[in-house]
């Protein structure tokens, strides 16, 4: 049973925005339930003011898609939503055909882990208008949240440089799915294990834990709750040690670290989570090799995120563990990615596509047209391959072997593509309705998660002011999009009178 089912049962088809039933209604009374579309999910900008955004979220994208159906129950509640003159919205015969409706759409989207750029589509959808219509909300409901939280784990085990990440943030995350679905993203973007039971039932993520300060405040003193839960779990033992005085604490631990490997066990470590963490890590590190207990690791948790770690790495904290828990789960500093879903192109009788856009009077906000699709060039950086950059181009247009590209806000930047070396980025998903992609298993993507960010630029990942990764759009599919706007504007004129 797939995760979504397990958690919210068999019909999620209502998890979406009454206009685009209003919509779907309006197709289907004007006689375009038939009409071809095709749709592109994108965001306009990086999240974190970063230089990068790790692509998550279409192994649930999938389940959705794959369980896609309205119930009985569903109908039923349809047919009971009124307009605005108290009538039913609805008439029983689009009803039925939504009963009945089957998805037959293509749906080509971007693996999992795999670094993404603005105005790149992440998801591309293809077919019926209606179906590919009632995609739009639960599309980016999913994608934006786990490509968010995706990405902030990923700056954060950069941060850390190696050293493992614990994700802790269960208590902060938006509600159930939030916290599962973060624990996930978290995964993927590089994080070690997550603290959350359930997320490690259904994910098989690996889970881990120490105690809280509640432990050691049930008891009248520090070292014997530390001596008592050591012998209630004497493979699991990392101390809080703040709960009153922190190096008091450290010494306690140690105490009982000592105790443990008389018995054959070993102390996994401490962990900090209030006060001058760089300061306290290295004395407490000093007070455990002193007491014999070199393998014993310093956790650090309180509130960390990229900008800490990074600060208390410049600082030599004997930090080895980081517990990362709300400013991840709740993607602290940006709660939003801001992915939009937009028609681009739309299908004549004839087989013909006929291309779409947007206008906006901000540019960025100007969608793209045509079939999209992504391809990323590499070149050979001292025997290592490195992305060199991105085109984004019309599936129905080939590009020239030395494409030229154009900066989507600034058509006055343009660069010529030299490197041979590609891919597409775009792989099918679904075709005709028929599932044709094998997920990964999650260890897979996450390490394709690494190894991905390794092919960037350094530069491109820094936390601040970020090298810019050159990523455009295709010499002919801009020029198309140029004539389509200056068409619109001149239908616009004509109707003016001007």
């Amino acid at each position: 049973m797939s995760y979504l089912q397990q958690i919210y049962g068999s019909s999620l088809a209502l998890h979406n925005d009454l206009y685009q039933l209003t919509m779907a209604y309006a197709y289907w009374k004007s006689g375009l339930r038939h009409t071809q579309a095709a749709f592109h999910l994108h965001f306009r900008q990086l999240p974190f003011s970063g230089g990068f955004a790790i692509a998550c979220g279409l192994d649930a994208a999938i389940e959705y898609i794959q369980n896609f159906h309205f119930s009985e129950d569903d109908i039923r509640y349809l047919g009971t939503i009124e307009g605005n003159d108290g009538k039913v919205l609805f008439e029983e015969p689009f009803l039925e055909y939504l009963a009945t409706m089957q998805f037959n759409c293509d749906v080509d989207a971007m693996p999992e882990g795999t670094p993404v750029f603005p105005y790149q589509p992440l998801v591309r959808v293809k077919g019926p208008v209606i179906p590919c219509q009632l995609l739009e909300t639960p599309l980016l409901n999913i994608i934006n949240f786990q490509t968010l939280i995706a990405t902030k784990a990923a700056r954060v085990c950069l941060a850390a440089r190696g050293e493992p990440v614990l994700e802790f943030g269960t208590r902060r995350a938006q509600g159930i799915d939030g916290a599962l679905s973060m624990s996930r993203a978290a995964f993927i973007g590089g994080c070690s294990a997550t603290s959350n039971t359930l997320a490690g039932k259904i994910f098989g993520i690996p889970v881990k834990g120490t105690h809280a300060h509640s432990w050691v405040m049930v008891f009248d003193d520090e070292l014997e709750s530390f001596e008592q839960y050591a012998q209630a779990l004497p493979n699991n033992c990392v101390f809080l040690v703040d709960t009153y005085d922190t190096i008091e604490g450290v010494r306690h631990a140690a105490k009982v670290g000592i105790a443990l490997q008389k018995s054959g066990h070993q102390m996994a470590g401490i962990r900090l989570d209030s006060g001058d963490l760089a300061r306290l890590s290295i004395e407490a590190r000093r007070i455990l090799d002193e007491a014999g207990l070199p393998e014993a690791r310093i956790f650090a948790s309180n509130d960390l995120d990229e900008y800490i770690i990074e600060s208390l790495k410049t600082q030599n904290a004997a930090i080895t563990v980081w517990g990362v828990g709300t400013r991840l789960s709740t993607a602290y500093d940006q709660p939003a990615l801001g992915g939009v879903y937009k028609l681009s192109a739309v299908r004549h009788d004839d087989g013909a596509w006929s291309p779409r856009i947007k206008l906006s009077e901000q540019t960025a906000k100007i969608s793209n047209p045509g079939i999209q699709q992504v391809r990323r060039y590499y070149r050979n950086n001292n025997n290592q391959r490195q992305c060199a950059g991105d085109m984004l181009y019309d599936i129905h247009t080939a590009p020239a072997a030395a494409p030229r590209v154009v900066d989507p806000l600034d058509a006055a930047k343009r660069w010529r593509i030299n490197q041979t070396e590609y891919e597409d980025l775009l792989v099918p998903i679904f075709a005709q309705g028929k599932k044709v992609y094998d997920s990964p298993a999650l260890a897979d993507i996450r390490q394709t998660t690494s190894r991905k960010l390794q092919e960037l630029e350094r530069g491109i990942k820094r936390f601040v002011n970020p090298q810019w990764y050159p990523a455009g759009v295709e010499q002919s599919l801009h020029e198309c999009k140029m004539q389509l706007i200056a068409q619109a504007h001149a239908d616009a004129d004509t109707e003016a009178g001007i």
